[in-house]
């Protein structure tokens, strides 16, 4: 595409476009550029891209879009947002690749991995071939691809998409955090279903306040559009038992299909029962009654499940289909995992890091359990400072043992997290272990027949962030060695 015709996307001010150049790619990493690249300089909380202009034309940069005068040999055009800019560039250049496919977008606090997988299950077993953008990783058939965001930069989400259409991906389906829809990184998507799963308390650090971080989310259901289009309608999927949900169906002139357990809604769960083996429901979709299980447990997962199903009614897969499916589906890595190596008790990996998804996994164990729950419960340091003692105080009461210890404590004392947390706990029993390798030991040592123990707080996740350095760690791999130790002293 020519430069020109790229350029006339966006507004620009102060061109030097005495060439006119070929663009074969647009980068924002100025080791990702080429021969035939448009740079665009990115301010980012710790790297600015117009410091980056010479690397950029040394690998063979074309043309550069900046905030402020630079020093190139190659024509520059400036704009008031490079950032703002980008997205629709992107768009642009790849042919605004999510016009051609089906887009589910899932906000929430929790249960939107789990909730964006079920959504692929229902629809690979619709015949549907998907793509899948997410906390884990990215997805396109069956091919899968490491992630650094949970929802990456518009450049990246626009060319990402455009890999899908090449491969003939049908439905798109990805979790869109807070961050990216404050950041605009999801600007250009054109989502045709928004699904909202819970709003609970989590990055207060970047948002300030739960209202700033209720907003955040509602820009995925106000960016559905304000116009009805009967070949491409739009869906918000809402949570008819949380409250924020309220607020997203004034703020979107889309369809909207309620789910819920507590409230009258479009699609319901009811007469639930769980057992070792799975939950069963009665499940009503718009009034109509069907038996449904599945083999997960939980109520945070029945609710994730009614999401998808009201998901998938949207997007006009058969009740049939979705039924047969149910109970196929199995959980997604790090979230309620069993760790299995030999051991006469359960222990189980979960991604909890948030009061309430922390509380939802502690009252789920309760229920089974015959013995004690031991938990191991960490913040992450530069996060919600607020939510560390709230946490502590949830483990600690709810849990027969509570074990607290470091998450990705990064840039902060990890000393100083642990003591954030042990001030909600006032006289309630804990301990206190800073390594969490040691931690998940010590737990594991004092478990017996019947017990559980939950590791909670980093799921899939296989690295621990120690200042600024990153670690191979693994809570499945870390439990499992001190699992055989355990046996072998027995």
């Amino acid at each position: 595409m020519q430069l020109d015709i790229l350029l006339k996307n966006i507004i620009t001010y102060n061109n030097d476009l005495i060439e006119n150049p070929h663009i074969t790619s647009i980068e924002m990493d100025s080791r990702e550029v080429k021969q035939g690249s448009l740079f665009i300089c990115i301010k980012g909380y710790t790297v600015d891209g117009h410091n980056y202009v010479s690397q950029a034309l040394q690998n063979g940069a074309v043309a550069i879009l900046a905030e402020v005068p630079v020093e190139a040999s190659v024509p520059v055009a400036y704009v008031n947002d490079t950032k703002r800019a980008m997205a629709i560039l992107a768009d642009a250049f790849y042919g605004q690749p999510t016009h051609k496919m089906q887009l589910i977008g899932i906000t929430g606090t929790n249960g939107k991995t789990s909730t964006t997988h079920m959504i692929e299950k229902i629809m690979n077993a619709a015949g549907k071939k998907t793509g899948l953008i997410g906390t884990i990783h990215t997805k396109i058939g069956e091919q899968t691809f490491e992630v650094k965001n949970t929802t990456p930069e518009s450049l990246t989400l626009q060319k990402t998409f455009s890999n899908m259409l090449d491969h003939q991906v049908e439905t798109a389906i990805m979790e869109v955090s807070s961050h990216a829809l404050d950041l605009g990184r999801v600007h250009g998507c054109d989502y045709d279903i928004a699904v909202f799963t819970n709003l609970t308390q989590d990055h207060l650090d970047y948002h300030g306040t739960m209202k700033e971080y209720q907003r955040a989310k509602g820009l995925l259901f106000a960016q559905l559009g304000n116009t009805f289009n009967v070949k491409k309608p739009k869906f918000a999927i809402l949570n008819h038992d949380d409250a924020a949900s309220d607020e997203y169906k004034r703020s979107t002139a889309a369809h909207v299909i309620s789910y819920g357990i507590k409230n009258v809604s479009d699609v319901m769960a009811s007469c639930i029962k769980m057992t070792n083996n799975g939950t069963s429901f009665k499940l009503s979709i718009f009034k109509k009654e069907y038996d449904a299980q599945i083999q997960l447990l939980g109520l945070f997962n029945v609710y994730n499940m009614l999401a998808a199903i009201a998901t998938c009614i949207a997007a006009k897969v058969p009740v049939e289909v979705i039924l047969d499916t149910l109970n196929e589906i199995e959980g997604v890595q790090g979230r309620f995992e069993l760790v299995q190596a030999g051991q006469e008790f359960p222990v189980i990996v979960d991604y909890a890091h948030t009061p309430d998804s922390l509380e939802n996994a502690i009252k789920t164990l309760k229920e089974f359990a015959k013995g004690a729950v031991i938990v191991i419960a960490g913040c992450g340091g530069d996060r919600d400072k607020t939510k560390r003692p709230i946490m502590a105080n949830i483990a600690a009461t709810l849990a027969d043992k509570a074990i607290f210890t470091s998450d990705n404590p990064r840039s902060e004392d990890p000393v100083q997290i642990l003591k954030d947390m042990e001030a909600g706990v006032s006289g309630k029993e804990y301990t206190s272990i800073v390594d969490r390798a040691e931690a998940i030991q010590y737990a594991i040592s004092v478990a017996h027949q019947d017990d559980i123990v939950l590791i909670a707080g980093k799921g899939h996740e296989t690295y621990q962030i120690i200042g600024n350095q990153v670690f191979d760690f693994d809570d499945r791999e870390v439990a499992k060695r001190a699992i055989k130790e355990r046996l072998t002293e027995c």
